[in-house]
């Protein structure tokens, strides 16, 4: 098993459609195997969104509709006792006789062990008894969030000299970059695992393309000039709309607001395909490394994008909205014997699904999880058996709702027992808010207020 999470991955991918993006690994994957075009994310925002595909639960039954320390602080916290069920994906596959090897990214500390950004923390593993191995790379950085926010030669964002470029191209090889280092080391434990003969589960977890925009010299001249759509202009009315703190909170040659002039929007936005380009040649040598070692035809390949990201879109940079573009994220599943190469599922799935598919499809001995999983085996969808698993996507930013159907997106805030902000679009029309219909078609909010489920524990 080969769980790769990418974080602040668009669906802005050549899989998708888009000959403006240079995702060549990535497309293979997808030519291999299962892409999922409707997969939408629980909660955007790294932590939060990891809480739930990890547990495998909704934030309807956790609360976890915001926190990115969900994991090991406060009501939601995993016990740090080993309990009768699994607490985690990974902890299900290790007590199930697999070698669980952690590297990079995959809860929300880009190690696995539990520092802040600053470096205070005890060190503990974030998933308690999932893990055999913690075996992410430092590099120069020294320590897990160092290299999340790293720039060349062990300089980074927490470091305490100020560095808070947006963007940075001057590294000429992949190793001089944090996913480099991960990649080369992920290479390594395929070659060790594969001589063991027992069967893995390898979380691999690539920091790029989040912020900051850092990648080789080389990706940014492969894009600098690159012809690419401009983001949608317009600033929605709406009281989920936000001011973009964290991309303005990096230092950019432009102005620390919105809307950007059109040229400094389209830098930005091949920035952020430079760091795409990078990862991506990341993830195509693992998956060589799989051919090379012969180790493909038997492991089961999931690349997973923790969440989507405004790009400019409706003049918002970065996640933590309930809208398309921040909910909406890739998910490419290669099942050797159970998926067909090369389909497309346009089926409505969530995060919280990877658990029971994973579960399904590599049979594990051990089976039993600490609580009731939320989500739905997408196997019927990987082997054709299904066209569909569910009728809506929800998920979750703060006190709003979002529900997603296979036409339109609600938008709701719980307000006591009643709802406000609501906002209705047609996603046929365009993913991003531009025209509010709840007011002209009230049948339709009534019928999507009620896909939403209860709150509960």
């Amino acid at each position: 098993m080969l769980f790769i999470a990418v974080d602040d991955l668009r669906t802005e991918l050549g899989c998708f459609g888009l000959n403006h993006v240079q995702s060549p690994h990535l497309d293979r994957l997808a030519s291999q195997g299962m892409l999922f075009t409707r997969h939408y994310v629980q909660v955007p925002t790294c932590g939060a969104s990891r809480y739930a595909m990890l547990t495998g639960r909704s934030p309807a039954r956790t609360r976890v509709f915001s926190s990115n320390e969900a994991l090991y602080h406060g009501p939601s916290a995993l016990s740090r006792e080993e309990r009768p069920g699994a607490q985690s994906l990974p902890e299900l596959f290790r007590r199930s006789g697999y070698r669980t090897v952690c590297i990079g990214k995959i809860s929300h500390t880009p190690d696995g062990r539990v520092y802040t950004y600053k470096g205070k923390g005890d060190g503990r593993p974030e998933l308690p008894h999932a893990w055999d191995d913690l075996a992410t790379p430092f590099g120069p950085w020294q320590r897990g969030w160092g290299a999340f926010f790293a720039y060349t030669g062990g300089r980074h964002r927490e470091d305490g000299k100020g560095h808070r470029d947006g963007m940075e191209f001057v590294a000429e090889a992949d190793e001089d970059l944090p996913d480099g280092l991960m990649a080369a080391r992920a290479v390594e434990q395929l070659r060790a695992l594969g001589k063991t003969g027992k069967p893995f589960f390898l979380g691999l977890g690539f920091f790029k393309p989040h912020l900051p925009f850092v990648a080789t010299k080389a990706d940014w001249e492969a894009v600098a000039n690159a012809a690419m759509p401009p983001p949608h202009p317009e600033k929605p009315d709406s009281p989920y709309w936000h001011g973009s703190n964290e991309f303005f909170g990096y230092n950019w040659s432009f102005q620390k607001h919105s809307p950007l002039e059109a040229r400094d929007a389209l830098k930005a936005r091949r920035a952020y395909l430079a760091c795409v380009r990078y990862v991506d040649r990341q993830i195509g040598k693992v998956l060589d490394a799989l051919d090379t070692l012969g180790l493909a035809e038997s492991t089961v390949v999931v690349v997973w994008g923790d969440h989507g990201w405004h790009l400019g879109d409706s003049m918002i940079w970065g996640k933590h909205t309930p809208f398309e573009r921040a909910l909406h994220s890739p998910l490419i599943i290669r099942a050797p014997g159970v998926s067909r190469a090369g389909t497309r599922s346009e089926a409505l799935v969530e995060s919280i699904d990877l658990y029971p598919t994973l579960r399904d499809l590599c049979q594990t001995e051990f089976s039993r999880t600490q609580h009731p999983l939320d989500g739905r085996s997408l196997r019927p969808l990987l082997d054709g058996s299904a066209s569909s698993v569910r009728e809506a996507a929800v998920s979750y930013w703060n006190k709003a709702v979002s529900v997603t159907t296979g036409t339109h997106r609600l938008i709701a805030t719980r307000k006591g027992g009643d709802w406000s902000g609501i906002g209705l679009y047609d996603l046929r029309e365009t993913p991003d808010p531009v025209s509010n219909l709840a007011d002209r078609q009230p049948d339709v909010v009534r019928r999507m207020l009620e896909m939403i489920p209860p709150l509960t524990r």
